[in-house]
């Protein structure tokens, strides 16, 4: 059984137009919601084998606090270029290139990718994933090679505004 959780980086910063869409920060509700949301996950039992990033700042930035919360360092993310700015096919060729020796992946990254992939491969229907929300859809398989349209099942669909 592989589980994979889709997180959308927290809330970044759009108050400097000069710096680049890669480079945008996490604004100061990113910076709240990153910690609450890892703890959340962390109390359900929730543990990542493998944490995978897009480049960019703020999905790095909110995978790196979901690593500190489990005791993992800012080398435990790995970082995958082709999430940043990924549609279905770019995450599909991710997710199957994914090592079969991890079964728990954490996946940083950004809409509407993130939201298009989980309605593919997922069994619940989602209008939109907001802000670091996440996503865990659970599959019957043993190779990430496997996973397929329609396969997985949706167990998961937690986001900030829930709660706040």
């Amino acid at each position: 059984m592989k589980k994979l959780y889709l997180i959308r980086h927290a809330k970044s910063n759009w108050s400097n137009s000069v710096i680049s869409d890669i480079d945008r920060p996490l604004n100061k509700r990113g910076e709240r919601d990153a910690p609450f949301m890892a703890r959340l996950i962390k109390e359900k039992g929730i543990e990542p084998d493998l944490v995978l990033s897009s480049p960019a700042k703020r999905s790095f930035d909110t995978a790196v606090i979901f690593a500190k919360t489990y005791g993992k360092d800012k080398k435990d993310v790995i970082i995958k270029d082709r999430i940043y700015e990924a549609g279905m096919r770019e995450l599909s060729l991710v997710v199957e290139n994914i090592d079969d020796g991890f079964d728990s992946v954490f996946l940083f990254g950004h809409n509407p990718g993130l939201t298009n992939f989980a309605n593919l491969v997922g069994s619940e229907y989602l209008d939109n994933m907001p802000t670091c929300s996440i996503v865990g859809i659970r599959f019957d398989i043993n190779s990430w090679k496997n996973v397929e349209r329609g396969e997985g099942k949706t167990f998961l669909f937690e986001y900030p505004k829930k709660y706040f």
